[in-house]
């Protein structure tokens, strides 16, 4: 860590000594790793921007919203904050020299045989996940050998972030909840519920948990809705969700080992198809910048995995594990009560295709929804 190697004041009399500042100011670049180990480097962002506005200086860590949370200094209107999430499948396309494929990317009426090709690709992306460490070593090696102990070792640092910096809470509770997650997804309901946690766990004891998880950017979370109207925020139960893993990649390395070896020697994605396709359709919408939310009623007799909505529509969308019927959706479109809902999204296996006032996209697609219903007429 930097600023338990030197003091950060002598490090810049060091680096300006001489000529004072650097002839080429726009070269001058202070990269800080891992500078949530250090509060007190996180103040100092303060000085570098008033002292020293020529240097360039970036900082990254993990679990910065959290420790911002209990760091009083930090230097609010003087650091500009930046999310990275892991890669998405364009970027994971990029990796594997695949450029050539954003052009099918951004103009989706392609052939059979490249939707295919997409799909094989796809099919990689959702065992790799978007972790820059895994896509690496998966590029060089151009297999999947050793992707899933590094994978596993990703979840165990997860976890030790959570005993280092979970302050205030009870770290064996968010334990708890973190390591649940594929058990509850791999259920038909996929409801996480807190009191099948732990044995006698309550929704109470458990309070702050899941907004930890979300802020340290390990999580996405899809709340149900109360009534399928708009405006959607405002309008869902907080205590009935799904919760879902931010990489893919790394839900499919939680499952049992041999589980996880069939997915990548054998594609078979077994009973865990809807879960795994689900949690990557949540993890391209919330990097969408969309807001999850799904709808699921007290019968059973009507459901649908996500909801988002453009100016004047609230919209379903169905991830089909299968091609099966899109019983639910369909019943909302024709209903007349339903005013908002004139359309539906299937997201499956399938190319592009339109029937029946319901789209149809393939699952890698999914992240140009908004710009569609943004441009669509």
């Amino acid at each position: 860590m930097l600023e338990r190697q030197m003091p950060l004041t002598n490090l810049l009399e060091i680096m300006f000594a001489s000529k004072g500042k650097p002839n080429k100011p726009e070269t001058a670049l202070l990269f800080i790793d891992e500078i949530q180990n250090s509060p007190q480097t996180i103040a100092r962002l303060r000085y570098f921007y008033e002292e020293h506005p020529e240097l360039c200086v970036i900082a990254a860590g993990s679990l910065l919203e959290n420790v911002m949370d209990i760091n009083a200094s930090f230097p609010v209107g003087r650091v500009d904050y930046m999310a990275m999430h892991p890669c998405s499948f364009r970027e994971f396309l990029t990796a594997l020299g695949k450029e050539h494929l954003h052009y099918f990317i951004d103009h989706p009426d392609y052939s059979d045989a490249v939707h295919d090709e997409m799909m094989a690709l796809f099919s990689q992306y959702v065992v790799i996940g978007g972790m820059p460490e895994i896509v690496k070593l998966f590029v060089n090696q151009k297999n999947y050998s050793g992707t899933l102990a590094v994978q596993k070792q990703i979840i165990l640092d997860y976890e030790e972030d959570i005993t280092k910096y979970a302050e205030g809470l009870d770290k064996t509770k968010i334990l708890n909840v973190f390591r649940k997650i594929p058990v509850f997804l791999g259920q038909d309901n996929k409801k996480f519920r807190i009191s099948k946690v732990a044995h006698g766990a309550r929704n109470r004891e458990y309070s702050g948990v899941t907004d930890w998880l979300i802020d340290a950017g390990i999580v996405n979370v899809s709340y149900c809705l109360n009534d399928l109207a708009l405006p959607l925020k405002g309008n869902y139960d907080p205590d009935n969700y799904r919760m879902y893993f931010m990489d893919t990649g790394l839900l499919v390395a939680s499952l049992d080992e041999e589980s996880s070896k069939d997915l990548r020697d054998n594609k078979n994605f077994n009973t865990y198809k809807g879960a795994i396709y689900e949690n990557i359709v949540a993890d391209m919408l919330k990097k969408s910048g969309y807001d999850l939310y799904f709808y699921k009623n007290e019968e059973a007799t009507l459901e649908v995995e996500f909801f988002v909505r453009d100016a004047n529509n609230l919209i379903p969308i169905d991830v089909k594990a299968t091609d099966g019927k899109l019983k639910s959706v369909k019943s909302l479109i024709n209903d007349e009560k339903r005013n908002d809902i004139k359309f539906g999204i299937k997201l499956a296996e399938k190319n592009i295709g339109f029937e029946n006032n319901i789209y149809t996209f393939p699952y890698f697609l999914t992240f140009l929804l908004k710009r569609f219903l943004t441009e669509k007429k």
